[in-house]
């Protein structure tokens, strides 16, 4: 598993895109609510995610709060760092916290990416495309943005430990009905269904699930080959 300081963060453009994913797995926001965010909605010392439907893309315009998801300290430090960054660059409240790239004219006349743009991504599909290569390039197979909500989804079935909590963890992907978490996301893969089955007779023959942190860990070697400019 890739180290944050082995992940590709020379410009600002790779720091841009490995946070974005960073930031996908850490709060399972929707790739809509993205592409509006803008820095005042993040609060990185309380570890929370506001999503304001006044000004954020969110389904059903829908306004609320989500906490950071403990998905391992390498996720947080990575959206940490790209908040310090911007910060760093004297970028505001109200400036973009994924802004779009800033395209000029090369030496040979053509257009080039050139840095980082104070504006928003009119579409979804520059985070797709952040997505697809960023994939590519570790190796695997492509996943929409909005899959790492059905691993965010069946985390939550493995680490809650009561009904109360899992209904934190329900409303904590925006769900207002925990029954959406279920039955949207929350669906049993056939090899975990054999196992917890055959688990249940203590004579029986027991597999171990492949863990989730595996599956993390293998998005965080898509944030290691995040470094495609947008």
């Amino acid at each position: 598993m890739a180290k944050p300081s082995a992940l590709p963060h020379v410009t600002d453009i790779e720091r841009r895109d490995r946070a974005l994913i960073a930031f996908v797995l850490l709060t399972g926001v929707r790739d809509g609510a993205v592409a509006s965010l803008k820095l005042k909605h993040l609060d990185v010392a309380q570890g929370r995610l506001d999503q304001d439907a006044r000004e954020v893309k969110t389904k059903f315009s829908k306004t609320f709060s989500t906490w950071f998801f403990p998905v391992g300290a390498n996720v947080l430090d990575i959206v940490t760092a790209w908040v310090g960054d911007l910060r760093g660059q004297l970028w505001g409240d109200d400036d973009p916290l994924f802004p779009a790239t800033r395209i000029a004219v090369g030496e040979d006349g053509g257009f080039v990416a050139a840095g980082l743009d104070r504006r928003h991504w009119s579409t979804t599909e520059p985070v797709r495309r952040i997505f697809r290569e960023a994939f590519t390039s570790a190796g695997l197979p492509y996943f929409l943005p909005h899959s790492l909500r059905d691993t965010l989804a069946q985390l939550g079935e493995r680490v809650c430990k009561t009904p109360e909590e899992f209904k934190a963890w329900s409303q904590n992907l925006g769900h207002e009905h925990v029954l959406t978490t279920f039955t949207s996301y929350g669906v049993v893969a056939p090899h975990r269904q054999a196992s917890l089955i055959r688990g249940l007779n203590a004579e029986g023959p027991r597999e171990t699930a492949p863990s989730l942190e595996v599956r993390i860990a293998r998005l965080e070697s898509v944030v290691a080959g995040a470094s495609r400019t947008q």
